[in-house]
């Protein structure tokens, strides 16, 4: 093993981290500077030619549309519901709804809430921060709630791919890797309501809600199960966030506790529900569900038209054209759906443009985080390769070279090491999907060599990668951004990565397990 070429491998990350953690240096910032070190070593140390690295960069670039477009649209939306007073007629709903227990109301809104927004192709870091700030949450909750919420089964997500691009690398169906996905769920969405309430209170609100917390996770990933035995794979989301809403609904009902309570409101909610009604607040997330079953639904053609036959190929990496599907990604149909939506929304002019000057002041460093992660991503994937985009020697590669030295470190407990790649992974590109393309090649042909299931320790990988949500500086930052708070995300991710470590421990613990 040469330990300098895998120190070096790890540089970029460890001054991204440091950058974060230590000296709060936002994540736009912190991403600039990762992506000129990655450059420059993968230049002078691994032998790429500039041209291979400007290449990859671009390619990564590309490969972030799918975020880096969602951050930008997302907030769009979120801002004009904000300026038109929809997101105050939602609080004013959220905050009757069982008001004296917030551990249920963290599980609602989070994620109940936060999984059906992520399924439906929105960004919970984008859209609940200014409902969890409205509703008294400190602005550290408010932050890092919705981030780690967004890993609360995001690899189900609708208008999300990682369990597409798993299925693609692994060569399986996607109803064959999704039940390796699901099993961890369960376990796995019950940390993460568990790690909501650390966030929100620590050990007291552990204490006091530890038992909806459970409900909650439970129910999500027991859904999971069913769905992928169902052969439903794409609609978990959708069922998996409205199961938990339902669910704590159930729980207030069997507890003799009311579902609503209006004496938790003030005048100002009251003011909220006289300006609009429920229905046209939420007519951009009605809208959005439309269209999302519209483009996935199995028995419909829309998904076979725009998802296959549109999908749009830009070879900017040889034979690996990115497929852009502007058609079905998600951000076309929040955009859509946000037009459309404009006669309930009834926007002054002044609204309008208010809206305009703010998305324009908040969207444009947190889709810059997407972008530069993924660049750095593709930087490391591509890292080695000569002109010709062969890789002659693994050992020049960055991602070879940090998975080949935990294979070789650990051996047959490799399962225990592949969740923790896959946080790495998920770290330095903020997206599970952009993880499970640098990984999963990698862990199955590691787990051949051992004698392990590698498709549930390339699932594992997938899982720890979608834990990133929550120190992902991209999510992060997208979070502080809609409430005007950039620059706090690196407070927050110190807290945050204890939380994610721990989590992922358990997903190792799990797949040591189950791997032989």
């Amino acid at each position: 093993m040469n330990l300098l070429a895998l120190l070096l491998a790890l540089v970029p990350v460890i001054v991204i981290f440091m950058l974060l953690a230590l000296r709060r240096t936002a994540a736009d910032v912190a991403g600039l500077v990762g992506w000129v070190i990655a450059a420059a070593i993968a230049w002078l140390y691994f032998g790429t030619p500039l041209q291979v690295l400007l290449r990859a960069s671009l390619g990564g670039l590309v490969a972030s549309f799918p975020i880096s477009l969602v951050v930008v649209t997302s907030l769009l939306q979120v801002t004009l519901m904000i300026e038109t007073g929809a997101i105050a007629r939602v609080v004013a709903l959220i905050k009757s709804v069982s008001p004296g227990n917030r551990a249920v109301q963290i599980m609602l809104i989070n994620v109940g809430f936060g999984t059906l927004l992520t399924a439906l192709g929105a960004v919970p870091v984008s859209i609940l921060p200014p409902i969890m700030l409205a509703l008294g949450y400190s602005t550290f909750a408010a932050i890092a709630l919705p981030a780690i919420g967004y890993d609360a089964l995001c690899t189900y997500a609708m208008l999300s791919i990682p369990v597409v691009v798993f299925a693609n690398f692994s060569g399986e169906p996607v109803g064959e890797v999704g039940r390796y996905f699901a099993r961890f769920m369960p376990v796995i969405s019950s940390c993460i309501a568990l790690g909501m309430l650390w966030i929100a209170g620590k050990g007291e609100m552990l204490r006091r809600g530890w038992l909806p917390a459970l409900v909650a996770g439970l129910s999500a990933g027991g859904i999971a199960i069913a769905m992928n035995a169902l052969g439903l794979v794409t609609l978990t989301g959708i069922a998996a966030g409205l199961g938990v809403i339902l669910a704590m609904l159930a729980y207030l009902k069997i507890g003799g506790r009311p579902l609503l309570e209006r004496s938790a409101l003030d005048a100002g909610d009251r003011a909220a529900e006289q300006r609009m009604s429920l229905g046209a607040a939420v007519s951009p997330w009605l809208l959005l569900t439309g269209f999302s079953l519209l483009v996935n639904l199995p028995f419909l053609p829309f998904f076979e038209l725009f998802f296959q036959k549109l999908a749009m190929p830009w070879a900017i990496i040889p034979d690996a054209p990115e497929k852009v599907r502007i058609l079905w990604q998600a951000y076309f149909w929040i955009l859509v759906s946000t037009v459309l939506a404009l006669p309930w929304l009834k926007p002054s002019r002044e609204q309008l443009r208010s809206s305009l000057r703010k998305w324009a002041r908040r969207a444009p460093r947190p889709a810059l985080a997407a972008a530069i992660f993924f660049a750095i991503a593709f930087i490391y994937n591509h890292s080695g390769k000569g002109l010709d985009w062969n890789l002659l020697d693994p050992q020049q590669n960055m991602v070879h070279l940090v998975a080949g030295a935990s294979a070789e470190a650990f051996g047959r407990l490799y399962p225990l090491v592949a969740p923790f790649l896959g946080l790495f992974g998920g770290f330095i590109s903020g997206s599970e999907t952009s993880a499970i393309a640098m990984l999963t090649e990698l862990h199955l042909a590691t787990a051949e060599r051992i004698g392990a299931a590698g498709l549930l320790v390339a699932a594992s990988s997938g899982i720890g990668g979608g834990l990133a949500s929550v120190i992902s500086p991209a999510k992060l930052q997208n979070a502080a951004a809609c409430i005007d708070c950039i620059g706090q995300e690196s407070q927050v991710i110190r807290t945050t990565f204890v939380i994610s470590l721990l989590i992922t421990a358990v997903c190792a613990l799990m797949a040591l397990l189950w791997a032989f």
